[in-house]
């Protein structure tokens, strides 16, 4: 068997379509073939389809979604982490010509980029982590002047005595973010937004209202961290949003500030910044990071098993191959729409 069925992009702000005739891709050294069995779809997904962000990169046709879990079914060389029937999770790259995307029966990963999903973890959930949990690891250890717990810069980080602001608690992305700083045990941790008993259980010191207006909700955080604040991370707002997390930041330290919506902001509107700052725009895709995010996802079953990753529920699923469910979730992303996570059974 050569071909498979699959579900396509073929132009740009065109619906997706079926097609029973894809090449089934085969795995190249330090690759794993596997049988989808999810495929997870995130708003960037719509974006794609409907704007045609990353296709000037990727290419068309092109098969969508970069979180994809499966069963190993063959095996390249090279590949001595898995073997045939692991049940795995990986992101899939952003490469030109990509064989790793989700809708599609069978699908490749690299190696680096795969984890073993540990019993008692469904593959629902193992599909909800990649892009969210991916974008956040690049955001705080990269982005951030913030080492990565495992490594050599860590051994003389001062974890305890670090503030981080994450603005966007509600969000899944916004919750990995309180895990894994968690995780590096950074001392104080303040999350605005979300439910502060389920992210107080994750690791955050200080759950902060997010109603009331900017100049009320920058009160709130400036209670907390007076104006020593280094260290933001911006989960959910466009630019304008952005401001508050710009105007907690320090005025006599130099503030380091992380988005994943990098459009740009109006910093006329950021007061009192004497030492300056920085705005850096996260990339989450592991290819992009091979170091850190290699190291993190040979990791992850661990930190699954010990319950210091915790995965947020409440995605929406659909069942089958359809290009019609494919399309009704995209389109649910679009004008702000509450759904954060889509879930394919393939």
């Amino acid at each position: 068997m050569t071909t498979q069925k699959a579900l396509l992009l073929t132009e740009a702000k065109t619906p997706i379509i079926f097609t029973d005739t894809h090449p089934i891709p085969q795995p190249k050294a330090s690759q794993l073939q596997v049988k989808v069995t999810v495929a997870g779809l995130n708003g960037h997904d719509q974006k794609v389809r409907d704007l045609g962000i990353f296709l000037d990169t990727l290419g068309l046709p092109v098969v969508l979604s970069n979180d994809v879990v499966g069963k190993v079914v063959k095996v390249g060389d090279g590949v001595n982490r898995f073997t045939i029937g692991d049940r795995v999770v990986s992101q899939a790259d952003f490469e030109p010509g990509t064989r790793q995307n989700g809708l599609q029966e069978y699908a490749v990963f690299h190696e680096q980029f795969t984890a073993k999903i540990p019993d008692g973890i469904s593959d629902d959930d193992a599909a909800t982590l990649p892009t969210n949990i991916i974008a956040t690891l690049v955001a705080l250890f990269n982005d951030l002047p913030i080492p990565a717990p495992w490594t050599e810069d860590a051994k003389s980080f001062n974890y305890k005595n670090t503030t981080l602001l994450v603005v966007g608690g509600g969000s899944i992305a916004g919750r990995f973010a309180v895990q894994l700083a968690k995780i590096a045990g950074i001392g104080r941790i303040v999350v605005v937004g979300g439910k502060e008993d389920e992210l107080k259980r994750y690791g955050a010191t200080h759950v902060l209202d997010r109603h009331g207006g900017r100049d009320v909700v920058l009160e709130r955080i400036r209670t907390v961290v007076g104006d020593d604040l280094i260290y933001a991370y911006d989960v959910v707002n466009l630019p304008e949003g952005q401001l508050l997390a710009l105007n907690a930041l320090s005025s006599h330290t130099k503030g380091y500030f992380t988005r994943l919506i990098p459009w740009p902001v109006d910093e006329s509107k950021v007061y009192g910044k004497n030492a300056g700052f920085e705005v850096k725009n996260t990339l989450g895709i592991s290819i992009r990071h091979p170091d850190l995010a290699g190291e993190f996802w040979k990791r992850l079953p661990g930190y699954l098993e010990e319950g210091l990753v915790v995965v947020p529920t409440g995605y929406v699923i659909r069942k089958g191959l359809s290009a019609d469910s494919v399309n009704e979730l995209l389109d649910s992303f679009k004008d702000g729409n509450a759904l954060k996570h889509a879930h394919l059974h393939v």
